[in-house]
């Protein structure tokens, strides 16, 4: 994916115009004469791999969850971003660049799809249809997420001018759902299992793996547990045994990632600096202020399978023991090495271990020593190594969109939903809870295996072994909206440390670090921290605010004032 072919590509995508002038030079690149070879159409077909189409604004919408803090939020508690702080509107950021972004896409796909035909003749016919297959894998995905977030959508099905777009009122959900499998379908006719190469491709099984996460989200557990099965089935994919090796930079090729669109030092495509300093903690030269909730801390289970308000393993004071391993493999466990040094943000621990120098250094990772440190002392570990500090912070992490470990889930899910719970769904848990503690499925007295249960208890079992296996991939606000659980989890406090002297004070010199009692884990996995609050040993943090509005977003401002037909969702 070179930037000259982005950039090349990109002028041929542009030149449909709004009015014939009946010009077509022969000399450059124009949508009359373009697309007749197959390396103009494996130029335009390199425009669907722009990071910017698939990461732009959803790579961080973890924040907009329970799994997430961040230190300004909780420096200013008034302002938890724009989608948690209630005041969702269409003029904000992440509501234009998800729709603009979406319809970019779009608009290539459908250029190409008017003319790839040219072709015909000049490049063989199942590269000709794999072309094809790029397109409507594109469109059906930019689509699914458009209603996902916006409910009814403009529907552009071909190339059109302005003005007829500015007539474009919103097309029914349940229409543009239709053709969302349609194109899915057409995508997994097309595309093939493999291309033998380090190329990245959609292929087949992308395409069944989205249209599957995007059937779940639809409600259509048939439609969902089919395609996920027929992934399953292709007999490609696999777990990686190592969960925690499978999200580093140094991770490429990989049996268990499906689809991914990777980043290149090379060529300059690389993880948001912003990004970086925030999930680096500040003994490693980063900022430390992107953190995962307390929420998400407690909400992974003990060895023993139990919560740990259920569990006799829990131990409030020392969190980190008996836990899922993906609770260490996800937050940096107290008192142990990460990206080069030791990690503990317990007050009274002014100087930790240097590994990189051998020798003790001041702790700027506690309150105490810097008081823009962690506010609730977690930092992230998924994916975070020393890595991230080399090459001047530049980081080449590919952008995971879909996995394997999500497929086995997602069926597992829409069985459970379909009352259809056989051996098939604990199976698909059960090989995703295993890897997690480094063992076969079938060694069941390893690992806290799931056992066939009652519908309820099936759904409460594979919702937390998501949260537990997904944590920080970007997939837990669309869970919530689709469980309908968002104002149940998004209104509420982060809850944080208290500050640095009542914190020696009032929790360290009472033996009450890091958690004075055991939070209470509610019937869906929640957790409520108004006791330790109540007895003074925790603060309050930014305040959650998600109202009911919010499960459908606004319809940008600009479109609308664009649009005469174009209204907008309710509440807004």
């Amino acid at each position: 994916m070179k930037k000259s072919l982005y950039t090349l590509a990109g002028l041929a995508m542009m030149l449909s115009s709004c009015e014939s002038m009946d010009m077509t030079p022969t000399s450059q690149g124009n949508s009359e004469s373009w697309y007749s070879t197959d390396i103009e159409l494996d130029m335009a077909v390199s425009e669907f791999y722009i990071l910017g189409y698939w990461n732009t604004p959803l790579e961080g919408s973890e924040q907009w969850t329970d799994n997430f803090t961040y230190r300004q939020q909780n420096r200013n508690p008034g302002s938890n971003g724009t989608v948690l702080d209630g005041t969702m509107n269409g003029q904000q950021w992440e509501v234009y660049s998800l729709w603009q972004q979406n319809y970019k896409l779009i608009a290539r796909a459908n250029t190409l799809l008017a003319n790839y035909h040219k072709a015909a003749g000049n490049v063989p016919a199942d590269k000709l249809n794999r072309y094809a297959g790029e397109a409507y894998f594109s469109r059906a995905c930019k689509y699914a997420e458009l209603v996902c977030y916006f409910g009814d959508v403009p529907y552009i099905y071909g190339t059109e001018t302005i003005s007829e777009a500015e007539q474009k009122g919103r097309r029914n959900k349940s229409e543009i759902i239709a053709d969302v499998y349609r194109d899915f379908d057409y995508a997994i006719e097309y595309l093939p299992v493999s291309y033998g190469t380090a190329a990245v491709h959609f292929t087949k099984g992308a395409a069944l793996a989205m249209k599957a996460r995007f059937a779940l989200y639809f409600g259509d557990y048939e439609i969902a547990a089919s395609a996920a099965k027929e992934c399953m089935d292709l007999n490609v994919y696999s777990l990686e045994p190592d969960y925690g090796k499978l999200f580093l930079q140094s991770t490429k090729e990989n049996p268990e990632k499906i689809f991914v669109i990777p980043r290149s030092l090379a060529n300059d495509v690389i993880l948001d600096q912003w990004y970086v300093n925030n999930g680096l903690p500040r003994c490693a030269g980063g900022y430390g202020s992107d953190n995962p909730s307390w929420d998400l801390l407690a909400a992974y289970l003990c060895t023993d399978g139990l919560p740990i308000d259920e569990s006799d393993l829990f131990d409030p004071r020392n969190p980190f023991k008996n836990r899922d391993p993906r609770c260490t493999m996800t937050i940096v466990e107290f008192g142990t090495e990460h990206c080069g040094f030791e990690y503990n943000p317990r007050p009274d621990v002014t100087t930790v271990m240097n590994y990189n120098t051998g020798a003790s250094t001041s702790n700027q990772d506690n309150r105490a020593v810097n008081q823009y440190a962690s506010y609730n002392g977690l930092v992230w570990k998924k994916g975070i190594d020393s890595s991230w500090t080399e090459n001047g912070k530049k980081v080449e992490r590919d952008y995971m969109i879909m996995r394997y470990a999500d497929v086995l889930l997602m069926y597992a899910e829409a069985k459970i939903e379909l009352g259809e719970i056989d051996e098939s769904v604990t199976d698909a848990i059960n090989t995703v809870r295993a890897r997690a503690y480094g063992v076969d499925r079938a060694a069941t007295t390893a690992y806290p295996a799931v056992k066939l249960g009652s519908q309820d208890e099936m759904r409460k079992a594979v919702r937390i072994e998501r949260r537990m296996e997904l944590a920080n991939e970007g997939l837990r606000y669309m869970d919530l909206i689709r469980w309908n659980l968002a104002e149940k989890a998004l209104n509420g406090y982060n809850y944080i440390n208290l500050q640095p002297t009542d914190l020696l004070n009032n929790v360290v010199k009472k033996d009450l670090w890091f958690w004075g009692m055991t939070p209470q884990i509610d019937e869906d996995g929640l957790a409520d921290f108004s006791a330790l609050y109540n007895a003074g040993i925790v603060a309050l943090g930014a305040k959650r605010v998600f109202p009911a509005r919010q499960y459908l977003w606004p319809i940008p401002t600009h479109d609308i004032e664009l649009c005469p037909n174009l209204k907008n969702n309710p509440g807004y």
